[in-house]
């Protein structure tokens, strides 16, 4: 991680570059795992003489679970909030091959992320990620517009983004955790590509 100081018209914030990975098995693991590309033991189908195998990543929701599809534009590789669920494993899986960049730090029981453990990942657009419960993360940052993402989630996570839910620039729910990480600690986490 680089570290710079660079001051944004509405406020000074310390600038701490996070160098991009290719996520395997391994380096994902932390923040929950790999949806596509290489995965653990798969288990044959009783149908198909074994030509088709399952494998069920973790997933998590008590409750009402929505399916997503996102349309994303590029925007500045600057993260301002980080966000934890407490009640779902939520999903990101590209469309169309179209890689995203994914910044992540491990859940934790602290009021904010530990961003000396944030990480930053290129998902090529051929695999997607099931986080952990807790996980920190910010939006999925595309690298070419019209980058569509499908996002499983549970509703309740959705409603505390809606207007009525925000609060001094952050979001609130009992299933959403919204911080202004460059508000609250000073900092923007920049993946550099």
């Amino acid at each position: 991680m680089t570290v710079e100081t660079q001051l944004r018209p509405e406020f000074a914030a310390e600038v701490r570059y996070l160098e991009v990975e290719r996520p395997t098995l391994e380096t994902i693991a932390p923040f929950g795992q790999l949806v596509g590309g290489p995965t653990p033991a798969a288990a044959p189908s009783g149908f198909y003489d074994q030509q088709v195998t399952t494998w069920r990543p973790d997933f998590i929701s008590d409750a009402e679970t929505e399916l997503v599809v996102c349309t994303l534009k590029r925007r500045p590789l600057q993260v301002r909030w980080m966000e934890r669920h407490f009640k779902h494993t939520q999903v990101f899986l590209p469309l169309g091959g179209k890689p995203f960049v994914a910044v992540l730090a491990p859940p934790n029981e602290a009021e904010l992320p530990d961003l000396e453990q944030a990480r930053a990942f290129l998902f090529d657009g051929q695999a997607g990620l099931s986080m952990r419960v807790g996980t920190w993360h910010e939006f999925p940052f595309a690298l070419i517009d019209d980058t569509q993402v499908v996002v499983v989630l549970r509703a309740e996570a959705t409603r505390g983004l809606q207007k009525e839910n925000i609060v001094d620039g952050e979001g609130f729910s009992p299933d959403l955790d919204k911080k202004d990480i460059s508000r609250r600690l000073g900092v923007i986490l920049t993946p550099r590509l």
